[in-house]
């Protein structure tokens, strides 16, 4: 759906983007992680035309990157940007014009994400005595309204309470299930971890780490042990620090160079197996881990 070349852009002396190559497949959703100022919002304003590239080339749906294809996108920025004066139907109405639908085709459509969320009882509200919960459901369904093949939502649950967060969530899952193609860019890694078929992390300009979040956690996995022994035949290693609870000596290992098996068999020298699990990297901690390689790098 999206592909990205070697794209490149500087704000005089300061690099936003080095070399960024991206390609996003059609029916996902794409995690687009990194620190604040590492170039994820220069890369978004790019998609959207609403900066230009240095160099480098953007591909929509195998055609280059154009003019046209504004209507083809739906993008809800981290600060939003609602009429505080205008009225709920008037600024849906508005920004559904904006993406190119009829009159008939824009009312149609807002009824239906007014039915769906239950809002049709705030229509007629200004946006400025909108709770912020419901001014970002306004956004969202502003943003949605025309039923863009790919969908930018930068930051989506900010303002959300969990009940709100998660009916939001619920409606990002069913468009991708419908086909639309979802860029996310969050700070929230467990909305990664819930709901991104592949990630992109970006970090001083560059791309830093790609992959599915199975790729992912496999790669940076440390090949640590989680164990529990009991019913000791002889006493620990002291380099094994172990926490006794309940009977129980609790500790972790890495592998060493040995295989699974292997631990597993020197472990049996010790006492009773009752709990050996590997510790599998969250995104949270990869993130965090490759943010601090590259500063340190």
């Amino acid at each position: 759906m999206l592909k990205i070349n070697k794209l490149n852009k500087s704000y005089g002396a300061n690099t936003a983007l080095t070399d960024v190559d991206l390609e996003v497949s059609q029916g996902v959703i794409f995690g687009l992680l990194g620190p604040n100022g590492a170039g994820k919002t220069t890369l978004i304003r790019i998609i959207n035309q609403i900066i230009d590239s240095d160099s480098g080339e953007v591909f929509i749906g195998g055609e280059k990157l154009e003019p046209k294809h504004i209507k083809q996108i739906g993008y809800l920025p981290e600060e939003r940007g609602l009429y505080k004066k205008m009225k709920v139907w008037d600024q849906m109405l508005y920004f559904a014009r904006l993406k190119g639908l009829s009159p008939q085709e824009a009312k149609s459509k807002i009824n239906y994400w007014l039915d769906k969320l239950d809002m049709q009882s705030w229509r007629d509200k200004k946006i400025e005595d909108l709770s912020k919960g419901m001014a970002q459901k306004v956004q969202f369904i502003s943003t949605i309204v025309h039923n863009p093949p790919l969908l930018i939502l930068d930051e989506p649950f900010s303002g959300f309470d969990p009940v709100n967060a998660d009916i939001i969530k619920n409606e990002i899952l069913e468009l991708k299930e419908n086909g639309t193609t979802v860029i996310l860019s969050t700070h929230r890694m467990e909305s990664v971890e819930l709901l991104c078929d592949q990630v992109a992390m970006i970090n001083r300009s560059r791309k830093i780490i790609d992959g599915t979040i199975k790729e992912l956690k496999s790669k940076y996995r440390p090949e640590v042990y989680s164990i529990s022994l009991e019913h000791l035949k002889k006493e620990l290693p002291a380099e094994w620090i172990s926490k006794e609870e309940d009977g129980s000596h609790h500790f972790t290992l890495p592998l060493s160079g040995k295989s699974p098996n292997e631990l597993i068999q020197e472990l049996m020298q010790y006492g009773q197996v009752n709990n050996f699990q590997e510790l599998i990297p969250s995104m949270e901690e990869i993130f965090i881990h490759q943010v601090k390689s590259t500063e340190n790098g």
